[in-house]
């Protein structure tokens, strides 16, 4: 099994050595009789991990209502994986993900109960005593548990991983800040909570031994396997927290020593706190109250949620259980409930146990079971002995969970930018302000105000970004030519006057945030001696009605002014050609503008180029003999010596003239019509052009001067007439006729020259 690394932010780290799987059973065995030892030991070693970890959520959670309130903290904590796990199992959770308490969650629902409950002005709660508000506590969770499996039922399960990652970095570090902030009294030894703006005014109360003994268990958490592989970290700080913590006690120093977690009145879980919540709905007072305990718990289960289905995700690659987005929250929500009818806090995915039941030797739900049953039984029987271990003790766990909470991506970041390695005005310092944005206002105002600021600032960041310039590239069509050869004459035509057509490379949306900037850019070209806007739309991923609109009206404005927009890489049965259809930017263009490459749009706009100059493009009569520029220089005996030498052919639209591979050795002259280089794309029905040939053009030659196969497949575009002259008719000419033969090898690099030189220029212009 591949050691999974620990990744800050998702709880404590591997906890348990890799083991290998218990061999398998013969087959046929069911697989619940096949992996039994290894699900047994698997569940054993995750309720282990499990127990000290619940134990702090549940204080973490309920200690701001008091003292009195202890014994039920710890309760809460355990009965949250006990029932989680065995309401998922009931579900038909196939998996060996541990349910239980996670520290997102839990500092969530303790912020609610600080703020909302403990310290709430509102008539309700400010008169109830301890009971009433553990009862409200405990509803919150409910009602959390039924927001999460009302996310699942209604299929967000994928909807809820849209939270803007800075906005959860940003929580993830003020959850961090808060629940290291939070464990501080206990860890310095003070015998009850003590809020955080009062803990340095009785700084005097701290106990030194206490803190001792709670860096010894951190210490003995974050370094544990260093020490021994054979004992989980956590368990190892656990014990080593524990025995100093009773050795000291046993010398003499209890009086110096913080307190233990005290006697816990146990007895098997019941509903009772679900006929308390029905209860409640008979109080007016508590109906007043209701919208904010409604706010809270929704706030609650949409972190639980994305929490749980990044954990789940992690889980999976781990241990290759599949999961379902959406059935989890359902399983979660209804463990949630049925968690808080008994009195249990909320719970999520723990990642620690998880792990350990896996690599242990967990392979189905059933070692989900074993974890659950064997809490029960240790609160049953041990009760006892949590009562002796040492507040500090667990206080050290919970601040090693929030050290391991930390964003590690803000921490490179934020040490990259002190170095220098960053630019301050960058995406990754605009997305380090909104986490730092959001922390700042979890910490000092309301986790779900700075949650809802973070969205809100990390949307207009987004818009700020998007409403930059779609503009990727410009060029003008003087340099940068279409793939179809024309002769010299028609070349020189579009090297001069080219620059009247414009490419518009577009990339990203166009939507309300760009359009205005790019139709005030056209605006400004069509002014600067451009007669055809081709707007390339190949990388553009989305056009809104704002985008359509700009398009039309453009269009409108070029048509006044005797101008044309012309679409290209707009590709038939796309939903952005639909759009454009159902806008009626395709009906307005009509289709003779669109284009599916850029090369025809090139090409047509060329051709007006051309058509606007000299008032007749290739007509459809066969082009002059004696002006073909591969003839040049020639008198015209010797025309008639070479016409002598060529042999006439004709073919008709997609006729083949030759194929790749085809061992041939002819040149061939165009005297009417065109032909094409074609290539087909991978996987597709669809074809691109390499190059065309056009009248008073040659291609071919390479063969008739190397002798070597074709090198590409060339068919006529439509009725297509040419001169053909072969290497035997070529040898013949250079032996009776060698002037005339060189000539027409000089015509040949001529041309080759030409269009190297055409290529380069196309090449430079693309590059600048």
């Amino acid at each position: 099994m591949a050691n999974v690394d620990q990744r800050w932010g998702y709880g404590l780290p591997n906890q348990a050595p890799v083991a290998q799987p218990p061999a398998a059973a013969a087959a046929g065995r069911l697989p619940l009789l096949r992996n039994l030892r290894g699900d047994l030991l698997g569940g054993c070693i995750a309720a282990l991990l499990t127990i000290p970890v619940s134990i702090g959520y549940g204080l973490l959670a309920l200690s701001p209502l008091g003292e009195s309130i202890v014994p039920h903290a710890v309760l809460a904590g355990l009965y949250a994986p006990i029932f989680g796990c065995i309401v998922a199992v009931m579900l038909g959770a196939n998996t060996t993900m541990i349910y239980s308490s996670r520290s997102v969650t839990t500092f969530l629902i303790g912020s609610f109960v600080l703020h909302d409950l403990a310290r709430s002005s509102a008539p309700f709660v400010a008169s109830a005593g301890p009971g009433l508000l553990l009862v409200l506590a405990f509803m919150l969770v409910f009602l959390t548990g039924a927001f999460q499996a009302l996310f699942g039922l209604l299929k967000l399960g994928t909807m809820v991983k849209y939270i803007p990652a800075p906005v959860i970095g940003g929580f993830q570090n003020a959850a961090a800040v808060l629940l290291f902030a939070s464990q501080l009294d206990m860890m310095l030894g003070f015998p009850g909570y003590t809020p955080l703006t009062t803990l340095f005014s009785h700084i005097e109360m701290t106990k030194p031994l206490t803190l001792a003994v709670g860096i010894l268990a951190c210490v003995l958490i974050l370094r544990g396997a260093r020490v021994t592989k054979k004992i989980p970290p956590t368990i190892l700080g656990l014990i080593g927290g524990v025995a100093s913590y009773h050795l000291l006690a046993q010398l003499g120093l209890e009086r110096h020593l913080g307190p233990t977690v005290g006697r816990i009145e146990v007895g098997w879980p019941d509903l009772h706190y679900l006929v308390e919540f029905w209860n409640l709905f008979s109080n007016a007072q508590f109906l007043q109250f209701l919208p904010v305990l409604i706010a809270g718990a929704a706030s609650v289960a949409v972190v639980a949620s994305l929490d749980a289905l990044l954990c789940a995700r992690l889980i999976e690659s781990d241990s290759g259980h599949k999961f379902d987005g959406n059935r989890e929250l359902v399983r979660l929500g209804a463990g949630n409930v049925a968690a808080a009818s008994i009195g249990g806090i909320a719970n999520g995915i723990n990642l620690a146990s998880s792990f350990a039941n896996h690599r242990v030797g967990g392979r189905t739900a059933f070692s989900v079971l074993v974890h659950a049953v064997v809490i029960l039984f240790a609160i049953q029987l041990l009760s006892q002995a949590i009562a002796l271990v040492p507040r500090v003790v667990i206080s050290a766990v919970l601040v090693v969970v929030a050290i391991q909470l930390v964003d590690r991506w803000t921490v490179q970041i934020l040490g990259k930018l002190f170095k220098g390695e960053v630019p301050i005005l960058s995406t990754a310092t605009l997305d380090l302000f909104v986490v730092l944005l959001v922390a700042t206002v979890a910490i000092t105002m309301n986790i779900v105000i700075a949650v809802a600021l973070g969205i809100a600032v990390t949307v207009l960041f987004f818009l700020f970004r998007m409403s930059k310039s779609v503009i990727r590239r410009l060029y003008r069509c003087d340099a940068v030519h279409s793939r179809k050869t024309r002769e010299p004459r028609l070349m020189e035509i579009l090297t001069k006057h080219g620059r009247r057509i414009l490419v518009v490379e577009l990339e990203g949306p166009i939507f309300f945030g760009t359009a205005e900037n790019l139709a005030l850019y056209l605006e400004s070209a069509w002014r600067d001696d451009v007669s055809y806007v081709i707007l390339d739309l190949k990388r553009v991923n989305e056009i809104d009605g704002t985008g359509a609109k700009m398009l039309l009206q453009a269009h409108d404005r070029l048509t006044k002014e005797g101008k044309y927009l012309l679409l290209s890489s707009l590709q038939e049965h796309t939903q952005l050609a639909a759009f454009l259809r159902d806008m009626g930017v395709t009906a307005a263009l009509t289709r003779s503008r669109l284009f599916h490459d850029v090369d025809r749009a090139i090409e047509w706009a060329e051709e007006h180029v051309i058509l606007s100059q000299t008032g007749d493009v290739e007509s459809g009569v066969e082009f002059p003999f004696s002006q073909l520029d591969v003839f040049a220089n020639m008198g015209e005996s010797e025309l008639a010596i070479v016409k002598q030498a060529l042999s006439r052919r004709s073919y008709r639209p997609r006729d083949v003239v030759f194929l790749e591979g085809d061992i041939s050795d002819e040149l061939y002259v165009i005297a009417k019509g065109s032909a094409s280089v074609r290539l087909r794309l991978a996987g597709t029905e669809r074809e691109t052009r390499l190059i065309t040939f056009s009248p008073g053009t040659v291609f071919g030659e390479l063969a008739l001067l190397d002798q070597e196969a074709r090198s590409a497949t060339v068919e006529a575009d439509d009725e297509l007439v040419c001169y053909v002259l072969t290497r035997g008719n070529f040898d013949q000419l250079t032996r009776d006729h060698p002037e005339i033969a060189i000539k027409l090898l000089t015509n040949l690099g001529r041309e080759l020259s030409s269009r190297l030189r055409r290529a380069n220029r196309t090449i430079y212009q693309l590059a600048s």
